[in-house]
């Protein structure tokens, strides 16, 4: 009891010094859950400070990533590379500890969490990803993949409805290596919650299909150690144990308190804590006696190595499978990767097909999925929409008892139906490639993006490849009306730093589109795609080699019959790049010559060195830019028109919309010779 008790107020003391110096954080939650703390990670948790990236640990996610100082707190004390310097430096610039906890920032976070919920939602994916590979790679006698996802929760993750999305997934899913401990001590920002938090946590979590454990007293280790242990056993279930606990335990005037969750306690607070706890010792001091119960070292390196031991043998056994699971957990994309995307993009062009876009992102996954077991596909209930499944991709379901059904071949479904949850669906998908083994991807509207936003900003930060498929990317979807029609998607997902975002306009841009977001391994996708057919457009062998570079000239003057240099150049993307080509053909016979650029990514054309975006835009000719989105976005490229909508669309046939809201080739002609007549005047 002594020991636990040393343990736990060391926790406590680190909690409130760090916030204390500071000058800013949330102390409660740390000083409230440091025995759950104990109990899981120096009883439970199988981890190697030494080697935080070892493929067979246990993962914990700290969902409630406001209390980051318990994670740094036991990131130090059990041996990681996070000397006492970086907890005195806790909220400064540069430091590793982040006033939320940032993936590969501090060695041993495994996902960065703050926005509540998605950290749930991303130990969903993880324990998804943990059953897949286990399916996938495990052989008799042979046991490379068996771990645990552990999270720490608390209401704020609980009200998100998030948390709904994941847990009622996880439940469905069977994920019995889910372990969630609730930290249930009634608190939050705006004081006791039983005004606006009345659910029945324990009956919605069993509604789920979750086992639930509790309540057990949160202050209590060998009570939290049991409840663990018994968690451990389930196979065809997730498990939530419920922890009562006080926030600020051990604070004279700030315990149960919400003064006590978002700011320092104060001097004077902090030497009454100490004295209550006990706690003799100065800021920053933790007696050698606690540092050695913590040290995690010697017990990882053992863990490690006996699992290091069971991969040699593995490998030995399975040499092709074991060099197969080393390089997806790696990331790399197998050696002939160029090869097959080569091959792709080839066929794309020489089929030269009239396809929506989303349909020729389908035919591009039909080989990329073949040729890559790594990608992991999935929709938010609109498969048939989005066209996300392959014949490389059976569905993926679990029996009776958990165990993932693999088909007659062996193989594993790598088609999740995620159902209407697309905000879920983009967390878990993190989750999923920050476990690593997979690459995963999702389908749903483009104008339901707005209900995912977060988690693509969150993939986008954590720098984690994610693709994004979304379709029904503009008014020419049509009937369903302007609830469907996106109209400032594109622009808004633009804005995201590190999000590269595709609109491609035929079968060879939308199939190089996705190798390059195969290839981008610290940075998340977002395809644009159509639900209308697209005619192919004819692209040079420059052109081809230049898709990758985010825009290029699609069709100079010459094209038309002009031998002449260009006026102006058309800027357009996606299915307005057949409006723009049209235009062409329009101002030619008007004797007036202009360019046409494809423009399918913006974000990777940004990129470019200003030799390249010269020669593509150069700078003395006007640009006219044409998108069936909000026209502000455009004018960042100089341009001196834009065709653009600039309110929601309505409910018609999408040939009356483009007349109606000026997607015509008329009006984009009529648009540039009005724009050089303004230059020239």
């Amino acid at each position: 009891m002594a020991k636990t008790t040393a343990m736990s107020n060391a926790i406590r003391a680190l909690a409130m010094d760090a916030v204390q110096q500071a000058k800013s954080g949330h102390p409660g939650a740390p000083m409230g859950m440091a025995e759950m703390a104990v109990a899981l990670w120096a009883h439970h948790l199988r981890h190697n400070p030494a080697d935080p990236h070892w493929p067979d640990r246990d993962r914990f996610i700290l969902s409630n990533g406001h209390a980051s100082m318990l994670l740094y707190a036991l990131l130090h004390l059990s041996g990681y590379d996070l000397p006492i310097e970086e907890l005195k430096n806790f909220r400064q610039l540069h430091s590793r500890t982040a006033g939320h906890p940032e993936v590969d920032v501090t060695p041993g976070v495994e996902t960065t969490t703050g926005p509540l919920g998605q950290g749930i939602t991303n130990a969903v994916g993880f324990a998804l990803a943990e059953k897949l590979l286990a399916a996938e790679f495990n052989r008799d006698g042979h046991t490379i993949v068996d771990h645990h996802t552990y999270v720490f929760l608390g209401d704020g993750c609980l009200m998100e409805g998030i948390s709904h999305e994941a847990a009622a997934l996880a439940g469905a899913w069977k994920l019995g290596k889910l372990i969630a401990l609730y930290d249930d001590n009634g608190i939050s920002i705006d004081g006791k919650v039983t005004p606006w938090f009345v659910d029945d946590t324990a009956a919605r979590f069993r509604a789920y299909q979750w086992n639930v454990i509790g309540p057990v007293d949160g202050h209590d280790v060998q009570a939290l150690d049991a409840a663990i242990a018994e968690a451990k056993k389930s196979t065809d279930k997730p498990t939530l144990i419920i922890c009562k606990t006080h926030i600020g335990k051990g604070s004279p005037n700030r315990q149960d308190t919400s003064k006590a969750h978002g700011e320092p306690l104060g001097a004077e607070e902090i030497a009454l804590t100490r004295q209550q706890l006990g706690w003799k010792h100065e800021p920053f001091k933790i007696p050698k006696s606690v540092y050695a119960d913590w040290d995690a070292r010697a017990a990882g390196k053992k863990a490690q190595s006996a699992w290091q031991k069971r991969f040699k043998a593995y490998a030995k056994a399975y040499p092709q499978l074991a060099a197969e699971f080393t390089r997806r957990m790696a990331g790399a994309l197998p050696e002939d990767f160029g090869a097959v995307a080569a091959q792709i993009a080839s066929q794309a062009h020489d089929s030269a097909a009239t396809v929506a876009s989303r349909k020729a992102s389908q035919l591009a996954l039909e080989g990329l999925t073949a040729a890559l077991p790594e990608l992991l596909g999935g929709s938010a209930d609109l498969t048939g929409s989005n066209l996300t499944k392959t014949a490389a991709t059976a569905d993926f379901r679990v029996d009776a008892q958990g165990r993932v059904v693999t088909t007659e071949d062996g193989r594993i479904g790598r088609h999740i139906n995620y159902g209407v949850r697309e905000f879920g669906m983009a967390a878990i998908m993190n989750g999923i490639a920050l476990h690593g083994g997979f690459i995963p991807y999702g389908g749903t509207f483009l104008t339901f993006s707005d209900y995912s936003r977060n988690a693509i900003r969150m993939a986008a930060l954590m720098k984690r490849r994610v693709i994004h498929v979304f379709t029904h990317d503009s008014i020419g979807l049509g009937e369903d009306g302007p609830t469907h029609q996106s109209i400032e998607h594109a622009a808004s997902l633009r804005l995201i730093p590190n999000l590269d975002v595709w609109r491609p306009a035929d079968t060879t841009e939308t199939a190089i589109a996705w190798t390059v977001a195969l290839s981008q391994q610290h940075r998340p996708s977002a395809l644009l795609l159509s639900r209308q057919n697209l005619a192919y457009a004819p692209k040079t062998e420059a052109a081809l080699d230049e898709i990758a570079n985010g825009a290029y000239v699609l069709a100079e003057p010459q094209a038309v019959g002009l031998q002449q240099p260009a006026q102006a150049v058309l800027i357009a993307t996606g299915s307005e790049v057949q409006l723009a080509l049209a235009a062409q053909q329009l101002l030619a016979e008007r004797k007036i010559a202009v360019r046409v650029v494809s423009m399918p990514s913006t974000t990777v054309f940004d990129r470019q060195d200003a030799a390249y975006k010269t020669q593509v835009l150069p700078p003395q000719l006007p640009r006219i830019a044409v998108e069936m989105g909000v026209s502000d976005f455009w004018w960042k490229y100089g341009c001196a028109a834009v065709v653009g909508i600039d309110r929601y669309g309505e409910s018609a046939p999408a040939g009356a919309l483009f007349e109606l809201f000026g997607f015509t080739a008329e009006n984009v002609a009529d648009t540039v010779e009005l724009a050089l007549q303004k230059a020239s005047s």
